[in-house]
């Protein structure tokens, strides 16, 4: 059923009147009347998700169009939002990747309260992240989480078996360095596995994992064991090296899409752009799996246990100096995005939304080319979450601090040891002590 903007109009209508009684010429806005709200997306070309939540609102709300502004991805991107909604000129409606910039645009003051908006959405994962003294600032509309991606067709050829869920670091490393082994056996220039140049790639999976982590006490010990055997992959050529990764510009798309690396840790997300590419010609065609995430140790290992991963939630904002004639729509547009038609358009494309049900699991294992073996079934639904980006004053400061860190590292300029204790004097004395 189609329909106008609801309700929400009746708060313009009031100031309408309020206006209207105080002198004011201003007309009642009308409900039905076009209108036009601008939505923050990146790499637009290949991360179909902005168009189809901006085309499934319109299909409901045919009187308001969603126009798409591009911005860069990466942490570029919340380098530019800030930018921009410093000089007004921000998009109404913006995403937040992650929790790390949360608390600098509440803060802020650079989103608009739409408490309104959530005390209708009934249980959202993750919706209290976004609450700041009972008040919410935004609205999640996807909750990825990290898994291992694979290429069954490279286990094959090297001849080493694939993931079966019952993988610790330990043996996830064992297997990179055979397939490394068995792929050059093989005529095969492709490498083990890949580690994309993200920190997350080490530190997410360390404070997620390792019992009594906390990113706010400044200790960073616990990621040494992690960036040991990063470097160990790098020094057996299992995996490219973080310079190569850098300086050739290595994409992850195309490192696993074009069958460089038989595995890749990265999140849920993915799914939706190897689907996209392979439909482009920008990734092969082979078979392919999804496991749960190396674990810590084997009390979280196997399908009858619950694997421990990472992932922040991705939310919808809305700018506080939208016009009040586009606010009512803008609300509702983070309404739908939260809901569970948006939620189904999105598996429809192979995203994992904020609220997944077995609608949505069956909607997204539906799509062609999506792999239908009981595994990937199970890494994809069955987990803990554990926030990347614990919400604080600090967390920002902290992250871009250990981004320093998670180069320097990988680099294998100074050592584990001594760049993680220089990080933690960092921390103390630019962050925490501030």
């Amino acid at each position: 059923m189609k329909r106008a903007i609801p309700a929400v109009i009746s708060a313009a209508t009031a100031l309408t009147l309020v206006l209207a009684g105080c002198g004011g010429g201003d007309e009642p806005v009308d409900p039905n009347a076009p209108v036009t709200i601008t939505l923050a997306g990146w790499t637009l070309a290949s991360t179909p998700e902005f168009k189809t939540l901006a085309d499934g609102f319109k299909a409901t709300h045919p009187n308001v169009t969603v126009e798409l502004k591009e911005y860069a991805p990466g942490n570029d991107y919340d380098t530019q939002m800030i930018t921009d909604l410093a000089a007004g000129t921000a998009p109404d409606v913006y995403v937040m990747k992650n929790l790390k910039n949360f608390y600098t645009y509440q803060s802020g003051g650079q989103l608009l309260d739409v408490s309104d908006v959530t005390s209708g959405l009934g249980s959202v994962p993750a919706l209290a992240s976004y609450q700041v003294d009972g008040k919410a600032y935004a609205v999640p509309y996807r909750l990825d989480s990290w898994v291992l991606y694979y290429n069954k067709d490279l286990f094959a050829k090297a001849k080493v078996a694939p993931p079966d869920g019952s993988w610790t670091w330990d043996e996830y490393t064992d297997a990179a360095k055979r397939l490394h082994t068995g792929l050059k056996a093989a005529g095969s220039n492709a490498t083990g596995a890949y580690q994309h140049t993200f920190q997350s790639t080490v530190q997410g999976f360390a404070l997620a994992q390792t019992p009594n982590a906390d990113l706010l006490s400044g200790d960073f010990g616990f990621m040494k064991p992690y960036y040991e055997r990063s470097l160990d992959l790098q020094a057996a050529g299992a995996q490219p090296t973080f310079g190569t990764a850098k300086t050739n510009k290595l994409t992850y798309q195309a490192q696993f899409g074009k069958q460089q690396s038989a595995m890749m840790l990265m999140g849920t997300w993915y799914v939706a752009t190897l689907l996209n590419q392979r439909q482009s010609g920008d990734a092969d065609k082979f078979q392919w799996g999804i496991a749960p995430a190396p674990q810590f140790d084997k009390s979280t290992t196997g399908t009858s246990a619950t694997p421990v991963t990472f992932g922040d939630p991705t939310a919808l904002g809305i700018n506080p100096k939208i016009s009040k004639s586009k606010a009512a729509a803008a609300k509702e547009f983070l309404k739908y995005a939260a809901g569970p038609d948006a939620g189904k358009a999105l598996a429809g494309i192979g995203i994992t939304p904020a609220q997944v049900t077995d609608a949505v699991t069956g909607t997204l294992f539906a799509l062609d080319g999506v792999p239908q073996d009981d595994l990937s079934k199970f890494a994809y639904a069955k987990h803990t979450i554990k926030p990347e980006n614990p919400v604080s004053k600090h967390t920002a400061g902290l992250q871009n601090l250990l981004n320093e860190t998670h180069s320097a590292i990988l680099s294998d300029s100074k050592g584990v040891d001594a760049e993680l204790s220089k990080a933690q004097t960092r921390a103390k004395n630019e962050v925490l002590n501030q």
